[in-house]
């Protein structure tokens, strides 16, 4: 019962405060977000993207 009890509670305070906040700063705490290609692969796959661009670049430049 006591586990229960303290899981409504927490809820209930994670609910009021989400309540309480202006939408104004819920929205600017959204925007802020990380993109997930790079909170998952750092920035490997920017690295990854500029060479082929630049390879392809050097490819047109030869023939």
């Amino acid at each position: 019962m006591a586990k229960s009890d303290e899981l409504v509670t927490y809820i209930t305070q994670r609910i009021v405060r989400y309540i309480e906040t202006p939408r104004d700063v819920r929205r600017s705490q959204r925007q802020t977000k990380e993109p997930w290609m790079n909170k998952w692969f750092g920035m490997l796959p920017l690295a990854l993207k500029m060479w082929i661009k630049s390879a392809r670049i050097r490819r047109r430049e030869r023939h």
